[in-house]
């Protein structure tokens, strides 16, 4: 996973490679370092 550094924030939907299930994933950026990350299960 790669995340683009220049978007100041950002989140996708990724499935887990071990479960499948639906992942959101969300991080934030101040340009050169990540600040903020998150992922969580969206399973329904």
């Amino acid at each position: 996973m790669i995340f683009d550094k220049s978007l100041y924030e950002d989140s996708y939907i990724e499935d887990c490679e071990v479960c499948c299930n639906p992942i959101e994933i969300k991080y934030q950026s101040d340009g050169n370092d990540i600040t903020n990350f998150s992922a969580i299960s969206i399973e329904q």
